[in-house]
Parts: structure tokens; C-alpha cells; sequence
């Protein structure tokens, strides 16, 4: 959809969120191809279910369905006998106030400073925006920060947040994370392994657990902790979790703290185990949060984060013109998360399971490291991944999206240590998602 387009939608989308009879275009919209039956069902899940939450999603999907999007909605509106509707929109598409109103919406804040920086060039603009460095620092990029920055002031040397929290959560490519409590949090801690699994007591892991419960209380959830639980009381655990009412929160979290292996997969790598030692695929613990297990979460958010080894390598990484004189030699406090492959048969219910899922959305999901890797835990610190999460999160939660925090922890894990670790993400979100601070 051109920007004339999108920008009239957002003009006329008060009303035709108040207007739109939403049940008599489901047909329309599919046989026009404008939609996929599979999407009009993610519609038709969005918030609470009503007509004013699927007339708000619809609309908003709308602007992502190419450059003849708007006029065929038009014409669904005229075959479905909204015809107030279809030409108020046509009539304000061809009117000549209808073109791209400069500063009337901001897809993209950090674009807006640019051309501002090139019309007013002063010196002390351009000497005093902080150059973009990467490193353990965290060093404050502007380049990265997905809000609008203020003009400077000459010799102030440096860039302020301007980012009002209502304007962040409800932009219109985000996510809105305004309930309170945002959404349940449920963190399973498992440390200490029965003798037969022959699975070592994960030293450390306890450290992670309070981070991890302190650092999502401080981002208003709900947060619950289990521990020392075998794989099906971890899949239990999970279960009753989707089965419970989201219908007024806005988003959930998983986070699991475990011994991890490689396992036969369709869709997201790895599994975890349980202290009895069996394990439980990721890829199953996070369909067990789908549309059709768990309704009151469609449209939502849904995020996991996986604090255990992909597989047993272990990476020495490759050489680099510089490196950090304390990676010289491997520390002895650090121990991996990694168990042997998993290569027996899926269980009796996992074809069927895998067969019958809908397309993945609303779905974030963090490695802590790459698949088929080993994944890095000090026994008196914790886990580089959670380390890292917990101070980035806390240093720059209020002013980044997701994917730009899981950028940074990326970045800060990949330059530790003799062995190197690369954490990774499997993103299914439709839009940003910034956590309310």
C-alpha cells in the first residue's frame, strides 16, 4: 500500500473502526483475495474478540496487503452494502487534500532526524551526536533508539529523549502493553537433575532465576517460579498457564532455565529438560500457546526465552584483528547446559500435534545460543545470556524495542569468553513490542 494510501486509512480510522460491520466482509475479503482464511481467523482472535477489536486489527492488517489493497476494500465495503462507507473512503482518496500530509504520521521516528539535521548542519549538530559503537559498554546509540530525539543545542553535546510513554506504547506499529498487570510471567528453574538422567546440578541457576523474577516484576508482570520439575510436570505447568483467562492482558513470558539438547523439529529448534530427564521440545512448548490452545492470548504477544544449550559444540569462533586479553584462557567456574542429541521417535502425539498448527504469530522466541552449541553458565554469576538480558534490559527497556535489546545482548554475549556463544531469536511478532517501564 503506497503512503497515500496508509496515511488516509489512519485519517478515516476512528470512524471506520465505529462503522465497520466486520462480520460481512469475512467472505468478501477472501474471495477478492485480499486475505487468507488463516489471517481472517488471526482477525477475528484480535483482543477481546468484539467488533470494534477485529474492525481496529482489520484495518491496521489492511495497510500490509500491497498497492490495490485500499480500492479492494472499497469495493468489498460496496458488495457487502456498506455503501456509506465505501464512498466516504472514495471520495476522500480522490479529493485533493488526500495526499501525504508531511509530520502527519511517523512510521519511523529515527528517520525524522535527518532531514532535520540536513536543513539546520550546524557544527555543533554534527560534532556532538555520539558516534555508534558496539562493546560490553552499552554505549547509547542513537541510530538504534526507535524514538524521536530533540534538536541539540549547541554545545550540550548530546541528544534527549523526547519518547512519551503513551506515544510509545500506542504507536501504531507497536504493540499496546497498557494493563496492569501487563501479563503473567512464568520462570521454570530447574537445577538440580535426578542421579539416572546423568544431568549435573546447573550451579548457578538460582542467580539467573532472580534476575529473571526481578527484572519482569519491575516490567509490571505477574511473575510465578517453578522448580525442579521433570518434563511433565514442566509441560503441565505450561499448560495451565494457556488455559488461564489473558482476555485483559496484554502480553505473556515464558522464561526456562534448563539443560537443553538438540531434538527433532519442524519449526523452532531445541528442547529442554525435565529432572527426571526426559525432554520437552521447544517447539512444543510454544505451540502449546497457539491460537487454538489458547484463544484469550490471540493477537497478543507470547515470549520464551531458553536458557539451555542447542547441542554439545563447542565454539572456539574464528580470529578477529583484536581480542579482549581476558579471553585467553577458559575459566573454570564456567560450565555448559549441553546434554546428547536427542534421536529417538517423536512421541505418539507429536505428528498430529506439528500437523494441525496454524501459521506461527504474536510468537518471540530467544536461544541463548545457536543451534547444535553449547550454551555458557558461570556458577557464580549465571548464565552469560541472563547476565547480559537482565543489564540491558534494565539500562535500555524504557527507550528500545525488543529486537533492538536482543540485538544488543547478541553483541555483548558473542565477545565473551575463549568458547563463544551467539545468541539468536525465531520473531513472529507483527509489530514492535516495547515493555511498559
Amino acid at each position: 500500500m503506497d503512503e497515500a494510501d496508509r496515511q488516509l486509512l489512519r485519517r478515516c480510522r476512528v470512524r471506520l473502526v465505529s462503522e465497520l460491520e466486520v462480520a460481512e466482509l469475512w467472505d468478501a475479503l477472501i474471495s477478492r483475495e485480499l486475505f487468507t482464511p488463516d489471517m481472517i481467523e488471526d482477525i477475528q482472535r484480535a483482543g477481546s474478540g468484539s467488533r470494534r477489536d477485529q474492525a481496529r486489527q482489520l484495518i491496521t492488517d489492511l495497510e500490509t496487503r500491497g498497492s490495490q489493497a485500499l480500492p479492494l476494500f472499497i469495493s468489498c465495503l460496496r458488495d457487502t452494502g456498506q455503501n456509506l462507507l465505501a464512498s466516504f473512503l472514495s471520495n476522500s482518496r480522490q479529493a485533493p487534500g488526500a495526499s501525504i500530509r508531511p509530520g502527519l504520521v511517523d512510521l519511523n521516528p529515527i528517520e525524522l532526524t535527518v532531514p532535520q539535521m540536513r536543513q539546520n548542519p550546524s557544527k555543533a549538530m554534527v560534532e556532538n551526536i555520539p558516534k555508534v559503537m558496539t562493546g560490553p559498554d552499552y554505549p547509547r546509540s542513537p541510530e538504534l533508539r526507535p524514538v524521536v530525539s530533540q534538536p541539540v543545542t549547541a554545545g550540550s553535546g548530546e541528544l534527549r529523549d523526547t519518547c512519551d510513554p503513551g506515544v510509545r506504547l500506542h504507536h501504531e506499529w507497536a504493540y499496546v502493553l497498557d494493563a496492569n498487570p501487563c501479563g503473567y510471567c512464568l520462570i521454570i528453574n530447574n537445577v538440580n537433575f535426578c542421579p539416572k538422567s546423568e544431568l549435573s546440578s546447573r550451579t548457578g541457576s538460582d542467580i539467573d532465576c532472580e534476575k529473571m523474577q526481578r527484572r519482569f516484576h519491575l516490567l509490571h508482570f505477574t511473575v510465578e517460579v517453578k522448580r525442579d520439575l521433570t518434563a511433565k510436570e514442566m509441560h503441565l505447568a505450561l499448560c495451565k498457564l494457556a488455559q488461564r483467562d489473558h482476555s485483559v492482558l496484554d502480553c505473556c513470558v515464558v522464561v526456562i532455565l534448563s539443560h537443553g539438547c538438540q531434538a527433532v523439529h519442524r519449526q523452532f529448534p531445541g528442547a529442554v529438560y525435565g529432572t527426571d530427564g526426559c525432554s520437552v521440545p521447544v517447539e512444543r512448548i510454544v505451540n502449546i500457546f497457539n491460537g487454538t490452545n489458547c484463544p484469550s492470548l490471540g493477537g497478543k504477544p507470547k515470549l520464551f526465552f531458553i536458557q539451555a544449550c542447542g547441542g554439545e559444540q563447542k565454539d572456539r569462533g574464528f580470529e578477529v584483528t583484536s581480542a579482549s586479553p581476558e579471553d585467553g584462557a577458559f575459566d573454570s567456574t564456567v560450565e555448559s547446559d549441553a546434554a546428547p542429541f536427542q534421536k529417538g521417535p517423536e512421541s505418539s502425539d507429536q505428528p498430529d500435534a506439528v500437523a494441525s498448527l496454524p501459521t506461527p504469530s504474536d510468537i518471540f522466541v530467544s536461544y541463548s545460543t545457536f543451534p547444535g552449541f553449547v550454551s555458557w553458565r558461570n556458577i557464580s554469576s549465571g548464565s552469560w545470556y541472563i547476565e547480559t538480558l537482565d543489564r540491558v534490559f534494565e539500562q535500555w527497556a524504557d527507550s528500545e524495542d525488543l529486537q533492538h535489546l536482543l540485538l544488543r545482548v547478541a553483541n555483548a554475549v558473542s565477545e565473551k569468553g575463549i568458547y563463544k556463544q551467539m545468541p539468536g531469536c525465531f520473531n513472529f511478532l507483527r509489530k514492535k513490542l516495547f515493555f511498559k517501564t
